[in-house]
């Protein structure tokens, strides 16, 4: 196999492997800026060596300048786009830069058209070769200076880069020195040169095979940058396309020193042939023999492809486990573990629905925080609106995974998180509903997340959703059954009042009738009958519990209800000249027990008068809430005071019945079942109470009630018969 062939040959495996990489890489993602400009990398160098190819045939001196321009088409733009690469993989901003030097070479590509970059070729004993113009010499002085840099500045870079950053940009480096040496070795003959200096060896082309180890240099460094949605990384068929390749170049040089020490037996049909073969045999072995690739030790194949298993093993354990943990705090444990321990991240966050308030907050971190940072996180933020809307397996917040293409929902997703500095967020999801998002810092190595991350994080996240969600259920089932404890204790509770009240009240009506002293009379019988009315309405406090807890719902305007409960509670507020504000839409329709909503409104109304200092204000907020569900709306209704607030301690315990701290022994002494009843009716319309409260500075009291309720949950209105009383709890 004489020269020239080996020429063919070796220019149709560049095209070859050139073609298939480009493909793999820009068919993940056509739209990533780095995809976009290796798939430009690609096209130059197909140009080049599409050149070389038809430059070694034997075609006429008009042909090979037409090929010889398309040849140097290639070369022109290769040191702008590969410079273009290293700037992105190495993060650095090039401002104007890039611009002019696109527009630069641009101009060297006009001059290509106009015979003043090349004027000519002539043929040497490899084919034809370019005879270079006035602008060739130009751009040779622009791509040494590039070449300089890249060099200069990849050094730089890899120093202080993390270990596995650190591996990419060697690649490039190595990429860029090849390509500088071997292409120095392919000017030779343009600057007049047919032998190597201080010898007589005569000049032999190796730009072409260079070229097969660029592109596979190159685009190892992109496919390790983008991590290209393999799986969120390598799928198993970019990985089989990558050993394959690999195996092929260890063919294709065996095969090429074989047919330089055999030139008489080797022609390039037989070369081709050959390669042919070891092609088609090492896809039939992947096909039929999987273990084929997997045979030894794994530590190359891992190097090559990013991979990184030993986290696989306590993954999958805690997947595993993860289904029989019922308590949240283990499983939160038995995360850190894997994630701080393991995984060595240097933080994460865990957030999570709150099933009363309907907003997203913060059930675990790592490390602690005493004032943990937490944005206004809804149901309609950008975060939820772009997994609800795209389903994304994850987000990455971090601009070195990501590139321009990104959508405006999802820039405004990452501006979002912005305070928990996070590399990656993944949703928590059951069914189609988002129920909460795992967001991950930093490792502590500083190194990338790899494709093997990824996939099992993904992978991890999906089941920690649905776990967390069971336990979110028993929690759920937790209240209902504490509900139903409450009323039965009452039950007993109403059941002894009521023989105390009989006694008391004959007592009382003995004494008035009696001859006794008057003015003793006068002294203890108002207590008595002060204290009669104190336990009865203890007494209808606790059976409320008991009673059922059918809804007579009607379709009525919630502001009309908030306004008679501020009637009601007017007479208390202007005793105290605290002046109750009420703001909102006026058209707010909910369908709803009136008289228990009013009684609701009354009894948060009455806690926050009592709770505000003389003077102050309290406010009433009506607003509605972002549609999340398809047949209803659902409403907020707050209630703001701005007292001296509840300790942190206290506001743990104010759903607990009994539990009150107005133990003033007079008539307006708590019983400590208001909020508990306040929950509890909330509770049977199908919606949410809260409280949120910090010491002087007041406290906030948040309804969310749906338009319509549940079918079954609500009965006819009766036609008459005695209904709950009005008295605030």
């Amino acid at each position: 196999m004489n020269r020239l062939e080996v020429i063919q040959i070796t220019a149709l495996t560049a095209i070859f492997f050139n073609t298939v990489l480009t493909v793999m890489v820009v068919a993940r993602d056509y739209r990533s800026k780095l995809n976009r400009i290796y798939l430009a990398w690609g096209i130059a160098v197909t140009l080049w060596n599409l050149g070389v190819f038809q430059l070694s045939m034997g075609i006429g001196w008009n042909a090979a300048f037409f090929w010889a321009k398309v040849l140097q088409l290639g070369i022109i733009f290769i040191p702008v786009i590969i410079f273009h690469l290293c700037m992105v993989i190495g993060q650095a901003r090039t401002g104007w830069l890039m611009p002019a030097l696109y527009l630069l070479h641009a101009g060297f590509a006009i001059s290509l058209f106009c015979n003043k970059f090349i004027i000519g070729v002539r043929h040497l004993a490899v084919g034809y070769w370019s005879t270079p113009g006035p602008a060739f010499f130009v751009y040779s002085v622009v791509y040494t200076l590039i070449g300089v840099y890249l060099v200069v500045f990849l050094y730089r870079k890899q120093k202080g880069a993390p270990p596995m950053q650190r591996k990419r940009l060697r690649a490039l480096l190595a990429a860029v020195l090849g390509l500088a040496v071997f292409g120095a070795n392919d000017l030779m003959p343009i600057m007049g040169n047919l032998t190597y200096p201080l010898t007589n060896i005569e000049f032999f082309p190796l730009g072409s095979l260079a070229a097969v180890f660029y592109v596979l240099i190159i685009g190892y460094s992109v496919l390790q940058h983008r991590l290209l949605d393999i799986h969120v990384a390598l799928s198993r068929f970019a990985a089989q396309m990558v050993r394959l390749v690999f195996m092929l170049l260890v063919g294709f040089l065996l095969l090429l020193v074989i047919s330089e020490s055999s030139p008489d037996i080797f022609n390039k049909y037989s070369f081709m042939a050959a390669m042919f073969v070891l092609l088609a045999s090492a896809l039939v072995a992947s096909v039929f023999f999987p273990q084929f690739f997997g045979t030894g030790s794994d530590k190359l194949e891992r190097h090559i492809l990013g991979d990184r298993f030993e986290y696989h093993a306590q993954v999958q354990n805690l997947i595993q486990m993860m289904r029989s943990i019922p308590d949240p705090q283990f499983l939160m444990q038995e995360l850190q573990d894997l994630l701080a321990g393991t995984m060595k991240m240097r933080s994460y966050h865990i957030i999570l629905l709150d099933d009363t308030t309907r907003e997203f907050k913060l059930f675990h971190c790592h490390p602690p925080q005493v004032e943990p940072a937490a944005p206004d996180l809804q149901e309609d933020s950008p975060v939820f609106r772009y997994f609800q809307q795209t389903r994304a397996k994850y987000l990455s917040c971090n601009l070195i995974y990501e590139t321009d293409h990104e959508s405006m929902m999802q820039r405004e997703a990452c501006q979002q998180l912005k305070p928990f500095e996070p590399e990656f967020c993944f949703p928590f999801f059951v069914g189609d509903d988002l129920i909460g998002l795992m967001l991950l810092g930093q490792k502590a190595s500083a190194e990338l997340f790899t494709p093997h991350d990824l996939r099992l994080l993904t992978e991890l996240s999906s089941s920690l959703g649905l776990v967390l969600n069971q336990i979110r259920l028993r929690q759920q089932l937790q209240v209902v059954h504490e509900q139903d404890l409450l009323g039965r204790m009452s039950r007993g509770l109403a059941h002894d009042l009521n023989n105390l009240l009989t006694p008391v009240q004959t007592l009382l009506q003995l004494c008035r009738e009696s001859r006794l002293n008057q003015e003793t009379i006068d002294e203890l019988l108002p207590i008595g009958l002060r204290n009669l009315e104190t336990i009865r309405s203890y007494v209808n406090e606790a059976l409320f519990f008991s009673r059922s807890a059918t809804l007579h719902g009607q379709l009525g305007p919630l502001n009309e209800m908030v306004g008679e409960a501020v009637s009601l509670v007017q007479p208390d507020a202007e005793s105290k000249n605290i002046h109750v504000s009420v703001s909102g839409p006026s058209d707010i329709m909910i369908e709803m027990d009136a008289v228990l909503i009013k009684r609701l409104i009354c009894n948060l109304l009455s806690n926050a008068i009592d709770a505000s200092p003389a003077g102050t204000e309290v406010e009433v907020r009506l607003a509605p809430l972002p549609k999340t569900e398809p047949s209803r709306d659902w409403h907020r209704l707050r209630i703001i005071d701005h007292g001296e607030g509840i300790s942190a301690e206290n506001l743990r315990r104010v759903f607990t019945p009994y539990f009150t701290t107005k133990n003033t022994g007079d008539g307006k002494r708590g019983f400590g079942l208001g909020l508990a009843i306040a929950r509890n009716i909330v509770h049977l319309h199908g919606g949410n109470l809260s409280i949120t409260s910090k010491e002087k500075r007041g406290t906030t009291v948040q309804v969310d009630l749906p338009s319509r309720l549940k079918p079954g949950q609500a009965s006819p209105p009766p036609s008459g018969g005695p209904r709950l009383n009005m008295v605030p709890a």
